[in-house]
């Protein structure tokens, strides 16, 4: 089946829409012609980008705050109100850290994992009812070569991604006998502004395009690897370039990978 085929008038919901990866993932997917749920923060953005999509009139745009995530179920009664079903949620939404473990706050810990694991999860739960009814659905979700090992100023960031397999490989096993799939997503140095908004120690955003992020793989075919791997039903895919060397090289060559890694620059 063409990729084309597979996502056409699929009922998508992407959180972290509004910039990055789910930015283009609302871009692809429009064009392949499903029907999209946009949610971040910032509405102006997210209707501008609506705006802008392939059909614009097919997209709905849902707000939503990932560290204040109290009523998840609340956002499901809106896209069912629309659409009548949801066939995917793509958990992309989440930030990044710029700061040491000896100096970043336990708030700041504490603000990563509510963003980055308990929103996830929480939206993961909302949607699993709907899948479970439809005996169908599909979580892609975005982790990161961050989940694979830690990395210099990356503690808690590689803490939740990290957590975020523990989870969906467990939820994919017990959910398997009612249809639904979960893809996880490993980016390595992709081309996106999430080294801007990034928390230092101290909670404040980072501000700065750092020069893995700026030469890193251009977004789009980021993007394009991702949806082919959920079309697959692939159970993960990573994604970049040279660095994910060194996945395979903490696996198979431990020793080289302690000798090598930690000397490499974190921005």
């Amino acid at each position: 089946m063409k990729q084309s085929a597979y996502y056409r008038n699929k009922v998508i919901w992407i959180t972290g829409a509004s910039s990055g990866i789910g930015e283009n993932l609302a871009e692809q997917l429009a064009q392949y012609g499903a029907h999209l749920i946009l949610s971040a923060r910032n509405q102006q953005k997210l209707e501008a980008l609506k705006a802008a999509l392939t059909n614009p009139e097919k997209h709905l745009v849902l707000p939503l705050d990932l560290e204040n995530l109290n009523e998840a179920a609340n956002y499901t009664e809106h896209i069912l109100a629309k659409f009548g079903r949801l066939d995917i949620l793509i958990n992309n939404g989440g930030v990044s850290q710029r700061a040491s473990a000896n100096e970043t706050s336990m708030e700041v810990n504490r603000q990563l994992m509510e963003v980055n694991f308990f929103a996830n999860i929480a939206l993961a739960k909302a949607v699993l009812p709907i899948f479970r009814a439809q005996q169908s659905g599909q979580y892609l979700v975005v982790s990161s070569i961050a989940g694979k090992f830690g990395f210099h100023l990356r503690s808690i960031y590689s803490a939740s991604k990290a957590a975020l397999v523990g989870y969906y490989e467990s939820l994919a096993m017990e959910e398997a006998p009612n249809g639904i799939k979960v893809t996880l997503a490993y980016p390595g140095k992709i081309n996106t502004p999430i080294s801007k908004s990034a928390l230092t120690a101290s909670g404040q955003a980072h501000g700065a395009m750092d020069r893995n992020q700026a030469s890193g793989m251009p977004v789009d075919i980021c993007v394009a690897q991702m949806l082919t791997a959920l079309a697959q039903e692939k159970r993960e895919v990573l994604i970049g370039g040279k660095e994910l060397l060194a996945v395979y090289m903490k696996r198979f060559l431990p020793r080289l990978f302690w000798k090598i890694i930690p000397k490499q620059s974190a921005t």
